[in-house]
């Protein structure tokens, strides 16, 4: 039997994202039409779906008898019967792209029998493209990336809400430096993956979509995202959301987990 081939796989997410992500610069900035949904609460745009038609054109053709995961498609269970699939956010960061801020990206990943093998992030409007494949190396913008090498006794870089800081250990605590904002959940985890920031902690209920294209690279450039037990995600369930996550190098990962004291796991 043919092993598959991850890389060309690699090859055809990173074109049709490329191109998903001219659709969306061209309404970047014009002030595209925009619905509400989850009950109002999370806008969708005109660019959302014509990002995701691009996407849904390329890939389903190039590889029909793969299943489809989208966050602007609605679900088809079919999905479930597939061993690999597209996962799919057209536009992450949705809210920062119709406020005309730069960091948001198109995502899309291969996932294979529940894991990611091939993930792109396209953040034109940053100029920065990262790419990962199960076998090769977390690349951005075609250069090898890596974890930070953090010193476990000093200051620690993390990406959290302060209610969420709150829930470490009281030793842990002053040690860490919260940063900005990042509203992409995707490009937040790029971030850790090339080390401008050391960790990340997730809230419950992100997305199949938000996370498989990072989860791949974070984990070849040397990281890990899991839930408050130390567990490994486990993608294309029916499913596809997840309890609160924590993510940072493979060194660094153990002793978030292991100082997090007051944040409910689920």
């Amino acid at each position: 039997m043919v092993a598959p081939d991850w890389q060309a796989d690699l090859a055809l997410i990173l074109d049709a994202a490329r191109e998903a992500a001219k659709v969306a610069v061209s309404h970047f900035g014009q002030s595209p039409e925009v619905w509400w949904k989850n009950e109002g609460t999370s806008p969708v745009s005109a660019a959302d779906y014509a990002a995701n038609r691009v996407l849904e054109e390329m890939l389903r053709s190039a590889r029909p008898g793969y299943g489809w995961l989208s966050e602007e498609t609605d679900d088809d269970q079919a999905r479930l019967s597939c061993d690999t699939v597209f996962v799919i956010d057209p536009i992450d960061g949705t809210r920062a792209f119709l406020a005309g801020k730069p960091t948001w990206c198109v995502s899309v990943a291969v996932v294979h029998k529940g894991m990611p093998v091939a993930g792109v992030l396209v953040a034109p409007a940053l100029n920065e493209e990262f790419t990962a494949t199960i076998d090769g190396p977390a690349l951005r913008n075609g250069l090898e990336i890596a974890v930070s090498d953090a010193d476990l006794e000093g200051m620690l870089k993390l990406a959290s809400a302060q209610d969420m800081v709150a829930g470490f250990a009281p030793p842990l605590r002053p040690r860490i430096e919260r940063v900005e904002h990042i509203p992409s959940l995707a490009y937040r985890l790029a971030l850790v993956s090339d080390g401008r920031i050391d960790g990340t902690l997730v809230k419950k209920n992100s997305h199949d979509w938000d996370l498989a294209a990072a989860d791949v690279i974070l984990a070849r450039a040397g990281g890990s995202i899991t839930d408050l037990d130390g567990a490994r995600l486990v993608y294309n369930r029916a499913e596809v959301t997840h309890p609160v996550l924590c993510a940072a190098s493979a060194a660094l990962l153990p002793v978030l987990l292991k100082n997090i004291t007051r944040i409910p796991r689920s």
